[in-house]
């Protein structure tokens, strides 16, 4: 069954009104962890929690309750009051902001039923998506709640999980915004080619993305400050320190930051391989203009994470590079998009 154009463009701009969210709430979420923020909300309440401290009595009892475990007790001890409405603001935020993509997905999808404006491929993948946003609540909290008991950090692997959760959500709402919107009709000799270039690398980039998460839940951005080397090595000697050997690749954070150096030298310098091959074929000027486009958003990318690696994590840096990370990967999402056939109707 078809749809009318009127539906395809109000779910068009449902699916990136919730990408601009997901952009947003990484920012934050960015902030959040830079801060030390996350564990300052010591628990989870869906619905009473959107109410935040008002009076000066409430203030103290959520600042007695936050003294309550170790992140204080152990890290934070003698912290005034001022200083906790600052880390709560941030995770308070951050938590709004999720409970407001919920809404901005919940409420159009009751409309849409309701008037039964979708057919059932669209049906299937509007609930797939309130079934991921729900589960990244539910990581939000599993991730929160490691920090909470011993020892006042975080689970890098639930940290992880919680970033990829946000990536793979972000992807599909380009990915179906982008089947919703017409392209125009391009002759791409080898578009084959060009479509498997950048399968592979967003492949890496997803894996790269994974290995980002391990180096902010391990804080491993603070060790080998230095660029290019890592101090006087190429490879730190540390590398293969922990036995079994493959615990190193994600629970060192010395081997976790060689990784994700590594990874980004490949990405570099597939993005100008992809770019340059472009220009050696007869490929279409917007193959050539959007391959420029994922050139940048790399180079701007693998530049942000040295200076935030060499300013040892300065703040600002950390968050445009979490930040450009998602630009980066929504662009070559279009781009691979683009390249699977010469649509001029969007989907049905």
């Amino acid at each position: 069954m078809g749809m009318e154009e009127q539906d395809k463009r109000w779910m068009r701009a449902w699916f990136i009104s919730g990408a601009v969210l997901i952009m947003l709430i990484l920012i934050v979420g960015g902030i959040t962890r830079l801060t030390g923020s996350g564990l300052s909300m010591t628990d989870w309440k869906p619905i009473l929690g959107a109410i935040p401290p008002i009076t000066e009595a409430q203030w103290e009892d959520a600042f007695d309750q936050y003294k309550q475990f170790p992140e204080y007790q152990q890290i934070n001890r003698g912290m005034e009051l001022s200083e906790f409405k600052f880390i709560f603001f941030w995770e308070y935020l951050h938590r709004m902001l999720g409970r407001l993509i919920g809404i901005v997905f919940l409420v159009p999808f009751v409309y849409f039923v309701a008037k039964k404006k979708m057919n059932a491929k669209w049906l299937k993948r509007s609930v797939w998506l309130l079934i991921l946003g729900g589960s990244q609540g539910l990581m939000g909290w599993y991730m929160v709640q490691s920090g909470l008991v011993d020892v006042p950090y975080v689970n890098p692997y639930r940290l992880t999980a919680h970033l990829m959760l946000a990536f793979i959500i972000f992807g599909f709402c380009v990915w179906y915004a982008a089947d919703l919107t017409k392209f125009k009709s391009q002759v791409e000799p080898k578009k084959s080619e060009f479509g498997k270039w950048l399968k592979i690398l967003f492949g890496i980039v997803i894996v790269q993305v994974a290995w980002g998460g391990l180096v902010a839940g391990l804080d491993a951005g603070h060790v080998y400050n230095t660029f290019p080397k890592m101090y006087q090595y190429w490879v730190p000697p540390e590398v293969m320190a922990l036995e079994p050997w493959y615990q190193n690749l994600t629970e060192n954070s010395s081997t976790v930051q060689f990784i994700h150096r590594t990874l980004a030298a490949l990405i570099g310098i597939m993005a100008i391989g992809y770019w340059v091959r472009l220009f050696t074929v007869q490929s279409s000027k917007s193959a050539k203009l959007w391959g420029g486009v994922i050139f940048v958003l790399v180079l701007i990318q693998y530049l942000l994470g040295v200076f935030t690696l060499i300013t040892h994590v300065q703040i600002t840096l950390a968050v445009l590079h979490q930040f450009f990370a998602i630009l980066l990967v929504g662009a070559i999402l279009i781009g691979i998009y683009s390249m699977r056939g010469n649509r001029i109707q969007p989907a049905d």
